[in-house]
């Protein structure tokens, strides 16, 4: 008797632990299905780059963002000859891609000095949101993105405030309520969306837990950890921290995990991909230069430029596993290249569908000519 019961509980537990697993792995599926049907592939394009934007291939995005509008008088406003015809060149790939979305970006490194003083003051903020809409209007976007980089600290020469923490939250909300009102008129939602710093400070000088209430999405520049104001070599795009590095520094996984401490759900949040390098010359020999001092800060070297000089002969490939990051090295001329790959890409594409995120975003669509980053995260995230 006893046998037979325990027998029988046995066979029960099983058939329970079976049912189950069936149900964890239909709603596993369930969700991933879910949250992986609709992944954003963001490109940004610059104005200012020589490039004709009607070779963008439109199929392989979901939204574009041109850059930039300068702030100017408290309003946003194209200031290059050639941003009106680039623009409607733009426009005019939603005949390939009727999905598309294309927005434009306001601010950036160079044009993000007058963001603290716009939003500063409630009727500057008002100006400020009636104008974005109406430039919008203007050519035709679904959207408006604001850089401001950065709030309540430096960028490259940006004035910036201690209230810029609550008045960026208050712009944003300026802002909505004008794409909403449009919106209302025009039958059609429009977007807000921002590009957001990786570190902590970034963090502690914002507001993200309210200010993603007014946003479709945030962009998360995941790169630039190791960037032109440093001396030294580093991963400048790495996923994971490295091992290799002596002094605890940044990382795609730890920018994520910072916004959505925060308070950003994930399915907000964009993870942002380099299609560029960092290049430091003059480079410390030791460890393949990886971590080392160097005479120069790390310039940006476009990917195309990147394939053109591994193809002279003259540098080694290496990758470092724990930071899930490659990067070339000159012996002879003492030159380390942080760079991507399609390799990080497709380890990026796998963290942001484990993890439920939005999207990808890269900077910029002109840096990889013959497009094997861009296919390479198309590839994989479809």
């Amino acid at each position: 008797m006893i046998v037979y019961n325990m027998k029988t509980a046995v066979k029960f537990i099983f058939f329970v632990f079976n049912i189950i697993l069936f149900f964890a792995c239909s709603t596993e599926i369930e969700i991933n299905n879910k949250n992986n049907s609709d992944l954003k592939v963001i490109g940004y394009v610059a104005g200012y780059e020589d490039f004709d934007p009607s070779l963008v291939d439109a199929n392989k995005l979901t939204h574009i963002n041109y850059a930039f509008a300068n702030i100017v008088d408290g309003e946003p406003k194209f200031e290059l000859t050639t941003d009106s015809i680039k623009i409607s060149k733009l426009i005019a790939l939603k005949k390939n891609n009727p999905t598309l979305k294309i927005l434009y970006s306001i601010g950036g490194w160079v044009w993000s000095n007058n963001f603290s003083h716009t939003s500063a003051y409630k009727e500057s903020r008002i100006k400020f949101a009636k104008s974005s809409v109406k430039l919008m209007k203007k050519h035709g976007f679904d959207g408006v993105d604001l850089d401001w980089e950065f709030p309540g600290q430096r960028g490259e020469d940006n004035d910036f405030r201690p209230s810029d923490k609550e008045n960026f939250n208050l712009l944003l909300e300026e802002v909505r309520n004008e794409l909403e009102k449009q919106g209302a008129l025009d039958k059609k939602h429009y977007l807000l969306t921002i590009a957001t710093g990786a570190d902590q400070a970034y963090i502690d000088n914002t507001d993200l837990k309210n200010a993603h209430k007014f946003l479709d999405f945030i962009n998360v520049m995941c790169y630039d950890f190791y960037h032109g104001w440093y001396y030294q070599t580093g991963h400048h795009a790495n996923l994971y921290p490295s091992n290799k590095e002596k002094f605890k520094g940044n990382s795609g996984h730890e920018a994520i995990t910072r916004h959505i401490n925060a308070g950003v759900p994930s399915n907000k949040l964009i993870m942002g991909i380099p299609f560029y390098g960092r290049y430091w010359g003059k480079v410390k020999t030791e460890n393949e230069g990886l971590y080392q001092t160097s005479m120069t800060t790390g310039s940006i070297v476009p990917y195309w430029d990147i394939l053109q000089k591994i193809s002279s002969g003259d540098y080694i490939k290496s990758y470092d596993s724990s930071a899930k990051a490659s990067y070339l090295w000159s012996a002879s001329d003492s030159i380390f290249i942080s760079w991507e790959t399609p390799k990080e890409i497709e380890q990026k594409v796998s963290y942001i569908k484990k993890n439920r995120l939005g999207g990808a975003m890269f900077w910029e669509y002109s840096l990889d000519q013959n497009q094997e980053l861009l296919n390479a995260l198309f590839n994989n995230i479809k």
